[in-house]
């Protein structure tokens, strides 16, 4: 195999995750597509296998251990860009439904590969956040909203919050300045109708601290967000 699925095994046994062993080559696969497609289109800085098995998939898989994702849940990965924790969670929870966001093309034809050669159940969508946000079909429609390493806790809340359902999980994937954006972030996510639900931090193994910010989605998003990317990124909530 291209990954070590003793490596995998060890880098999930704190979170009491188990993967079957076609779950396991799908993992796989992917790896050795990821690789292989970093050539042509730059997805990732990360392709040593092992690197793969604890900074990408040990990490996505996490979210299962610290967030409960009911069966046959409308999840939505914004800023996917290789697919995690999108494809990811496909491969460990297939009755999920994933809908995977990104704003460039190519990283979505490269995930629309994987589906298609793994048979996943998800799809992509071809949209910025902050045009999904007042978007019919995605806005409130979502029972969780994950976000890995896209912007810092003030700006990403502005273009998932609006995403979520009254009642559904906004999650933050965040690494070293995780408290610092929290303590910003929490004016924005009132704002937005949100309100922090829960703070979930681990370490994998030979990698840097993570941390989880769960945030609850309380009532309804005002009409007026999210704003023009310009606005967000210029004044922050």
């Amino acid at each position: 195999m291209f990954i070590s699925p003793e490596l995998l095994t060890k880098a999930l046994a704190p979170f009491a995750i188990t993967l079957s062993a076609e779950q396991i080559a799908q993992l796989d696969a992917y790896a050795r597509m990821l690789v292989d497609y970093n050539e042509k289109v730059n997805l990732t800085a990360i392709t040593d296998p092992d690197e793969i098995v604890v900074k990408h998939f040990a990490d996505s898989l996490a979210l299962l251990h610290f967030c409960c994702f009911l069966e046959k849940a409308l999840v939505a990965d914004i800023g996917t860009g290789a697919g995690f924790p999108g494809v990811v969670l496909m491969i460990a929870r297939p009755d999920l439904k994933l809908n995977l966001f990104d704003s460039t093309k190519k990283k979505l034809l490269f995930i629309d590969s994987v589906i298609a050669g793994l048979s996943l159940n998800g799809q992509t969508v071809h949209l910025r956040a902050e045009e999904a946000g007042h978007d019919r079909r995605f806005r409130e429609a979502f029972s969780v909203v994950t976000a890995r390493a896209v912007a810092e806790l003030r700006v990403l809340s502005e273009f998932c919050v609006p995403l979520v359902k009254p009642g559904g999980l906004f999650i933050a994937m965040k690494g070293d300045l995780a408290d610092e954006e929290l303590q910003a972030g929490k004016g924005a996510l009132k704002t937005l109708g949100a309100r922090i639900d829960g703070i979930e931090s681990y370490n994998l193994p030979s990698a840097d601290k993570r941390t989880l910010i769960l945030s609850k989605k309380i009532s309804q998003t005002s009409t007026k967000y999210p704003r023009a990317f310009s606005q967000i990124s210029k004044k922050p909530l």
